[in-house]
C-alpha cells in the first residue's frame, strides 16, 4: 500500500540504528501507523527531522510492507503547539494513551478527530487541564467502542447526582450504597460529577479528583493491566496544591519501572 500526502499526527519518534528514525503516527485514513524515515539525521534534512516531532501534524508520502512502514517524506501542515510544564506533560500522557489504546492498521476517524481536537485545547489553554483531560478519556472510550452511557447506570437506572459510583469497565456505573469510608471514596466518583460528564459539563474541582480516579481504572482495565509510564513520572512529582499537574494525573498505580516509555516498535526491519 502507498500513501501519498497522507494526514496524520506525529505520536513518538525515536532513533533507530545511525540515521533513521522509527515513528509512531495517528493518520485519518489508516489508523496507527509505525514507520521507519531513513536517513533523517544529516544535516540536510532538519526539515524533515523536524516535521516528526511528537504532537506535530504532517502530510507524509510512503509505502507499507509488512507491520512497518517506509517513510519517504514529510512536511508539517501546522506549527505545533509549544507546551510547557503541566500541559506538556499532559500531551505526554495523550500520545502514550494513542499508543497503547489504538490499533494498528484500523481506519479510525474519530480518533484522529479527538486527538486534533485535544492538541488545540491543550494549545488554547481556554479550559483547565483536568477538564480537557477528562473530555478526552471520555471521547477516547466511546470511540473505541468501550464507553458508557454516563447519564445512567449499567443497569439502565439514572445518576443521582447525590450518590457515589464506582466504574465497573465491563458493566458501567455502579451505585455505591451506604457511606464507603474515607478510603473508598477515593475509588467512587460523585453521581453529579458522572452527570457533568454527560452533559459536557466542567465538573466542580471537589468532583474532579474521584472522577480521575475511577476512569483512570477503566483506562487500566483496558491497557490489560499494565499502566503508563506517564502515570509513574507524575507520581515522582513533588505534590502541588490546587490545579497542577499532580493532582489533574497523579496517582500510586504507577507503571512497571522496567517498560519502556511507549510501545515497543519492532526493530526486526528489513
Amino acid at each position: 500500500m502507498r500513501y501519498a500526502a497522507e494526514p496524520a499526527f506525529v505520536l513518538h519518534a525515536r532513533a533507530w540504528r545511525e540515521t533513521s528514525l522509527l515513528v509512531e503516527v495517528l493518520s485519518r485514513e489508516h489508523g496507527r501507523l509505525g514507520l521507519v524515515a531513513r536517513g533523517v539525521q544529516g544535516p540536510k534534512r532538519h526539515l524533515l527531522r523536524a516535521a516528526l516531532q511528537p504532537l506535530q501534524h504532517i502530510r507524509f508520502d510512503g509505502v507499507q510492507r509488512g507491520e512497518l512502514g517506509q517513510l519517504h517524506a514529510a512536511e508539517a501542515i501546522d506549527l505545533a503547539p509549544r507546551l510547557h510544564g503541566e500541559a506538556m506533560l499532559a500531551g505526554f500522557y495523550l500520545n502514550e494513551l494513542m499508543l497503547r489504546l489504538a490499533p494498528r492498521h484500523d481506519a479510525h476517524a474519530d480518533l484522529y478527530v479527538l486527538y486534533g481536537e485535544t492538541r488545540a485545547r491543550l494549545a488554547a489553554a481556554e479550559w483547565s487541564l483536568a477538564w480537557t483531560l477528562r473530555r478526552f478519556e471520555r471521547d477516547l472510550l466511546d470511540a473505541l467502542g468501550v464507553g458508557f452511557a454516563w447519564d445512567h447506570d449499567g443497569d439502565g437506572v439514572a445518576i443521582d447526582p447525590a450518590a457515589r459510583y464506582r466504574l465497573d469497565p465491563e458493566h458501567g456505573a455502579r451505585r455505591v450504597f451506604g457511606d464507603p469510608g474515607r478510603g473508598g471514596r477515593g475509588e467512587t466518583a460523585t453521581g453529579r460529577a458522572l452527570l457533568d460528564l454527560a452533559r459536557d459539563h466542567e465538573p466542580h474541582a471537589t468532583d474532579m479528583p474521584g472522577l480521575r480516579r475511577v476512569i483512570r481504572g477503566v483506562l487500566l482495565h483496558h491497557l490489560g493491566g499494565r499502566g503508563l509510564k506517564s502515570w509513574e513520572l507524575i507520581a515522582g512529582l513533588p505534590r502541588a496544591s490546587g490545579e497542577g499537574v499532580v493532582s489533574v494525573m497523579e496517582e500510586s498505580d504507577a507503571a512497571n519501572p522496567d517498560d519502556a516509555p511507549f510501545q515497543s516498535i519492532d526493530d526486526s526491519v528489513s
